[in-house]
C-alpha cells in the first residue's frame, strides 16, 4: 500500500495552527513565537513532512540548486573552492550541483548548458578558454571565478594575477637572486598568461637577464612540474630560485627539489599547499586562498538572485599577502657559477 504524502495541511492541523505560520517555521522566519516554533517543528518531524522541492521549484520556474563548474574537481585549488561554496549553500538552504570541463574547449560549452538545462538557480563557472558569448541573454544569474569569461562581461572575483607574480620576483631578487625560473600552465589560460607577464615585466624592472629556457611551460599538473624540474636538474647552469604560478604544480617542483636533494633553490609558491609550512626549508607562498574566492563568488551570486533584474557586472579583485616561510628567503651561493 503506497503511503500518503503528508502535506503543509496536515503539519497545521496537528499543531492547531494555519499553514501559514507553519511554512513560517519551516522557512526559518524569526517572527514565529518560539513555543509555537517548537510545537510546530515537534508535528513536522513526528509526521515526517518533508518540502516538496519539485513542486516549489516548478512554482519558481527553477531549481533550488547552484551550478558550480571548475576545469578540474582534483585541483586542491578548486576543491577547496567547492568545500567552500558548498558551507554557504547550506546555510542558505540551496542544494549545489558540481561539474567539471576538463579542461575541455570542446565539451566547456556544452557543460554550462547542461546545467542551464536543469533549471538551477544560479551558475558559479571558473572558466578555462571557451568563448562565453553564448550566455549574454540568459536570465540566470552567473558569477565567474579566478578568471575572466572570454566574450562576456560579467560578475568577476579575482586576483591580480599580474601584479602578485611580480611580487613574487621581487621578493627572490631582493634576496640576491638573478637567475629565477618559471613554473606556469598553458599560456593560452588567463592566469597562466598573466603571471607570466608579471614574471617577466618583474625581469625587466630589475634589469635581469631574461632566459627563456628557465620558463617551463604547460605544466597542468604537479606530475608535469616534476618532470621539468627533475630535467632542470640535470643542468650545468641551474637557477637559483623557482617561481611556480599554481599550488598543484608547486608539488611537483617541491618533490623534484627534495627527491634531487636541492633543498638549497630558493622558492615562492603562488598559492598555498597542504604541508608547505611543515617541510624544512617551509615554503614561502602568496596566500592565494581559493575559500576566500569562493566565498565572495557565492555571496554575490545569492546577491545577483535575490535581486534579479538587470546590473552592471562588477569585477571583485581579492589581494594577496605574501609569506615568508623560509624557502623564499634563502640568499643565492656566494661564488658565481655555484648552483
Amino acid at each position: 500500500m503506497t503511503q500518503r504524502t503528508v502535506r503543509l495541511s496536515d503539519v497545521a492541523a496537528a499543531a492547531g495552527t494555519s499553514t501559514k505560520t507553519v511554512s513560517r517555521v519551516i522557512n526559518g522566519d524569526p517572527r514565529v513565537a518560539t513555543e509555537t516554533r517548537k510545537r510546530i517543528q515537534e508535528h513536522v518531524d513526528s509526521l515526517g513532512y518533508r518540502v516538496d522541492v519539485m513542486a516549489r521549484s516548478l512554482r519558481r520556474g527553477v531549481d533550488e540548486t547552484v551550478g558550480v563548474i571548475v576545469p578540474t574537481i582534483g585541483d586542491p585549488f578548486f576543491a577547496a573552492m567547492i568545500e567552500e561554496i558548498e558551507r554557504i549553500a547550506l546555510e542558505v538552504e540551496l542544494k549545489v550541483f558540481i561539474a567539471s570541463n576538463s579542461r575541455n574547449t570542446g565539451t566547456e560549452r556544452a557543460v554550462v548548458e547542461g546545467m542551464l538545462a536543469r533549471r538551477v538557480a544560479g551558475l558559479i563557472v571558473a572558466p578555462f578558454m571557451t568563448d562565453y558569448g553564448f550566455l549574454t541573454n540568459i536570465k540566470t544569474p552567473v558569477t565567474f571565478l579566478d578568471r575572466h569569461p572570454l566574450g562576456l562581461e560579467a560578475d568577476v572575483v579575482l586576483v591580480d594575477d599580474f601584479a602578485e607574480a611580480q611580487k613574487a620576483v621581487h621578493h627572490l631578487a631582493s634576496y640576491g637572486h638573478t637567475r629565477i625560473a618559471l613554473v606556469v600552465d598553458n599560456l593560452e589560460i588567463e592566469t597562466s598568461r598573466l603571471r607570466r607577464d608579471g614574471y617577466l615585466a618583474a625581469h625587466q624592472e630589475l634589469d635581469l637577464e631574461i632566459d627563456e629556457s628557465l620558463q617551463f611551460f604547460d605544466c597542468a599538473d604537479a606530475e608535469a612540474a616534476e618532470q621539468e624540474i627533475r630535467q632542470m636538474l640535470l643542468r650545468q647552469d641551474i637557477p637559483t630560485a623557482i617561481f611556480s604560478t599554481r599550488s598543484e604544480t608547486s608539488l611537483g617542483v617541491v618533490r623534484a627539489l627534495h627527491l634531487g636533494g636541492r633543498t638549497d633553490i630558493a622558492m615562492v609558491s603562488f598559492g598555498d599547499f597542504v604541508a608547505a609550512d611543515i617541510l624544512s626549508p617551509s615554503i614561502t607562498v602568496l596566500d592565494h586562498d581559493p575559500r576566500v574566492l569562493a566565498r565572495l563568488a557565492m555571496e554575490r551570486l545569492v546577491e545577483l538572485m535575490r535581486n534579479g533584474g538587470s546590473h552592471e557586472p562588477r569585477e571583485i579583485v581579492v589581494p594577496l599577502h605574501l609569506i615568508p616561510r623560509g624557502s623564499g628567503e634563502i640568499s643565492p651561493p656566494l661564488l658565481e657559477g655555484i648552483a
